[in-house]
Formats: structure tokens, sequence, C-alpha cells
């Protein structure tokens, strides 16, 4: 008996898609398949195996290392590496190897890799545990809870990011840090002309080809647009159940960070790049719930803009939105996109039709289209914690049919709560939540402030360009 149907891990209609696979894997006549695995961070991990392999991996899953649970964004530990408290779940203690079990829904073909497939897993322990600190997973539990109180989730993805043009990337022995060093590059075009065709067209050579490589990968591109910035793109996606949205994010930025490498380009998904004459990117955010036989539940009747569901929905994001924002913006580079007047928002407010606020309402009265857009997040966040954190305050709003209170029209000006102005802070609202505590539990809830406090403390320790500027001359 594999592993897979001795814990029971897959459902009927699972298995009968994994033997479906297994026979078009044999007659694809694939060299290699990658075993993917989306990390803490939102970065795709894994192995790339053998076709034979793979398809004993479909059954026995595939040995993997848990210590990449431990690593901050640039692979430090964030904890003495055999620590025994296992971030109070003992199954930690000592790093255990875990097993990926790929999800058979998600395989595809790498267009840029010569018969080379791609799939995407979850991650257990060998006794047949979800790993609890695999991100896909709390996605999971949080869509389910949804499930069982009468909604579905269904998300749209608008994703800034730039793309650069690769001078040197740095790969000398002298560069290989801790972190490495950055790529050195140049612009891919002049910006500030927003949504201009000859800035779109400037940039061809490589949008095209990327474009053409998310297409070939079955993901649902909407639209590719030149953004404000030098070289700032934005690909927006159609709407998709939650899981399979954030599926989707994930090999997306995976893909178009490897076709640009392989064509002389660099793409990054930072917030706020250190470079000239720059904009923030962030990751705008779609959403509506659906019912039994309601593809969406948030329009209004009659005069009303909103429904009392999406009304109460967007209550617990505001409501919520401090304590959510590590998993919303969960690097020390995405609060510097908090800019009043600047397309990101600053503060905690909510308006219709206005991309100044935090979450605006996007449609219009008798609009069986209008959902919310949440406009906080950015674009390196990981999917399935900023999908999980809109549920875990959205559920909440539902629950105890919280009041959003007024719309702020003039949302830089609105006298309201302003969103943390940082990691750390942020940090701090997370750790101390009864409410994310009662969803994700102590043990994820001190796990990942363990984590991304490894990355506040390493920036903190960091001696920055400013500091030398403000106080190396004058004292």
């Amino acid at each position: 008996m594999s592993f897979v149907s001795r814990h029971g891990i897959r459902s009927p209609e699972e298995a009968a898609a994994a033997e479906e696979l297994a026979a078009r894997v044999r007659a694809l006549d694939l060299r290699q398949v990658r075993i993917s695995w989306g990390d803490q961070h939102g970065i795709l991990r894994g192995k790339t195996v053998e076709v034979g392999h793979f398809l004993a991996a479909l059954e026995e899953g595939k040995d993997f290392q848990t210590a990449t649970l431990i690593f901050d964004t640039t692979n430090n530990p964030a904890v003495a590496p055999f620590a025994a408290e296992g971030f109070g779940d003992p199954r930690m203690t000592g790093l255990p190897d875990g097993v990926l079990v790929p999800d058979p829904t998600t395989f595809t073909l790498l267009p840029w890799v010569e018969r080379t497939g791609w799939i995407l897993s979850d991650l257990y322990y060998r006794n047949g545990d979800r790993v609890p600190f695999d991100t896909r997973g709390v996605l999971q539990r949080q869509l389910a809870a949804l499930e069982a109180e009468g909604f579905g989730y269904t998300t749209g993805v608008e994703l800034e990011f730039y793309v650069t043009r690769m001078v040197d990337p740095r790969h000398g022995f002298a560069d290989s840090g801790w972190p490495p060093a950055a790529p050195e590059v140049t612009a891919l075009s002049h910006g500030y002309q927003y949504l201009t065709e000859n800035r779109g067209d400037e940039a061809d050579a490589i949008l095209s080809v990327l474009r053409d490589h998310v297409v070939a990968l079955g993901l649902p591109l909407a639209t590719v647009e030149d953004e404000w910035g030098p070289g700032q793109i934005e690909f927006t996606f159609d709407p998709l159940p939650a899981l399979r949205s954030a599926d989707a994010v994930l090999l997306a930025r995976s893909a178009i960070k490897q076709v640009c490498r392989r064509h002389g380009y660099h793409a990054t998904f930072m917030s706020r790049p250190a470079l000239p004459h720059i904009v923030s990117s962030g990751w705008h955010l779609h959403q509506s719930l659906s019912a039994p036989g309601v593809a969406n539940v948030f329009p209004g009747e009659g005069d009303a803009l909103l429904s009392a569901t999406a009304l109460h929905f967007l209550g617990g994001l505001l409501a919520h939105a401090p304590e959510s924002s590590l998993l919303s913006t969960p690097t020390v580079n995405g609060y510097k996109r908090y800019i009043a007047n600047s397309f990101a928002p600053d503060r905690i407010a909510w308006a219709e039709e206005n991309r100044g606020a935090m979450v605006r309402v996007s449609g219009a009265r008798g609009d069986a289209t209008t959902h919310l857009e949440n406009r906080v997040g950015e674009p390196a966040a990981n999917p399935y914690l900023y999908m999980a954190s809109q549920l875990i305050c959205g559920r909440e709003g539902i629950a105890r049919e919280i009041d959003p209170g007024p719309s702020a029209d003039e949302a830089y000006d609105a006298d309201r709560p302003l969103l943390p102005p940082s990691l750390e802070a942020a940090l701090a609202h997370f750790e101390t939540s009864a409410l994310m505590r009662r969803e994700l539990g102590d043990p994820f809830v001190d796990y990942l402030a363990t984590v991304k406090r490894s990355e506040v403390t390493r920036f903190n320790a960091a001696v920055t360009d400013w500091e030398q500027r403000e106080y190396f001359e004058v004292f």
C-alpha cells in the first residue's frame, strides 16, 4: 500500500486524477518533472526527478527536508537548527525529513525547459500528518471553514513588478554572501507614461515572451499593462477559486523570474526597489463570496451598494487590518509603499471606486460583479497567507456582524487609523492577536513570528546608507 493510500491523503476524485496523470506522463515522453512546494515566503522549493521516480512519487511522495521551514528570506536559519522546542510541534524536533505529496490537479508543462513537467505538492510528516506550517494547508483549512459556513471564495489577482535589463548578475564567489549581492541592472524603459502604447511596445521584446509562456502554462492571464515606473509592469488574471488562484500566483511569479533571466533580464516583485525614479509595486486582491446557486453574494439590492454579508466581511477586513498586515505585507520593504497620494493605502479605510482607500468597492449599484478590492498587499506576499488573512478577518466580520463604518471618500485625509508603519509593528499586532491565534493556532503564530523576527533583527542590525550620510561626517 502506498504512502498516499495508507494515510488516506487523496479523495476518490484526486486518486482518479493521479491515475490519469500517470498515463499522461508516460505518453508525453518527458525527461524530468519538477516537484515544487511553496515555502513560508511563497517561494518555490523542491526537487527535479526523473520520470520513473516521479511516477513513484505520485503515490509514495518525495522525501523533503523540513529544515527549509526555519529559513528566513535569505535562507538564514531563524532559530538554532536543532532547537528542541520544534516551534511548539514536537514532530519538528530535529528537523526530520518530510514528504512532498504532489497534487495531480496542478500538473503542467514548462514551455521554457525541454520535455519537463511541473507539479505543486503539499508537505506531510512521515506519519501521514500534514505539516501545520505548510501555508497551502493554512489556506485550505480556512476554505474548509468558510465552506462549512455556506460560502465559497473567489479571487482575482493584479500583480505589479519591475522588469530590468541585466548588466551583471554578480555571480562571483566574492558576491555570494548571505544574502548574495543584488544584480546590477539598468532600466527596461523610461517611466511615467502610464498605460501608453508606445511604452508597452518599447518593452514588447520581453513582454511578449512572458505573455506566451504564462499562457502556455495554462494560467488565466487577462492583461499585460505598462505601469507608472520605468519598466514597471502589471499582469492581471481572471477570477478563480481561491486555491487555484493562489497556486497560479506562485507559478506565475516563478515563471516570470525564470524566463526573464534566460533572456537577459531581471524581474523583481520587491515592492520598492532602491533604484532611481521608482514608484512602489502592489498586489491588488479582488475578492467575493459565493453561495449555493449564487455566484456572488456581495452585490446589494435596490439602492444598496453591498449586501449585508459583504458589509460585514468588509468590516472584518478593516477591524483586523493591523493584525493581518504581517500576512499581506510580510517584508521590511513592503511597508515603505504606504505613502499618501501614491495609489497605495496609508490608513484603514474603504471607499466606493476609490484607489486611495485600503479596500475599494469595485462595481456599481445593481452590478452583479460588484466585489471588494483590497489594495494593502505587496507583490512578494505568500499568496496562501494573504488570502487566508482575508478569510480569517472576513469570516470574523460576518460572524460578529462588524459595521465597516462610513466610506472615506477623501481616503488620504480621512480620520482613520493608520496601517502599521513597519514590519516590526505588524509583527507585534500579529503575535498578540487572539483572532490569529484562534484561527491559525499558537504553534503557527509563534513559528511565523520567529521567522519574521529574524528578518527584523537583521534589518535593525544593518547600518544603512541613510545612517552613513546622516552621521558619519557631522559627528
